[in-house]
């Protein structure tokens, strides 16, 4: 991973230096891991609520998509996000899958 400066100056005028450019890498890798899982929760919730199959097939499906929520609410904790009834909302993750997390 190389560091770049950003692309907005600091209010200095100058590029952040040391520990501000690392803070600015770490920040954007952090926005980027969140919106790989939160692709990954709506293509598991997709796959979930499209699939009319047997039993087996939406078993699997709900497993993957408990994981899917479960790796994004990590994902959301490790940024500073502490409740997620927002994400439930804007995903409408079913109680289903939230009941394999261990919500109420």
């Amino acid at each position: 991973m190389s560091l770049r400066p950003p692309g907005r100056p600091s209010p200095s005028g100058l590029p952040p230096q040391g520990f501000a450019a690392l803070d600015y890498e770490i920040a954007g890798e952090q926005a980027s891991a969140l919106g790989r899982a939160g692709r990954r929760v709506a293509e598991c919730l997709a796959a979930l609520s499209a699939c009319p199959g047997p039993p087996e097939t939406r078993a699997m499906l709900l497993r993957d998509a408990a994981e899917a929520v479960w790796a994004y609410f990590i994902q959301r904790e490790l940024v500073g996000f502490r409740r997620h009834d927002d994400a439930v909302r804007i995903y409408g993750i079913p109680g289903e899958v939230l009941a394999r997390l261990g919500v109420r």
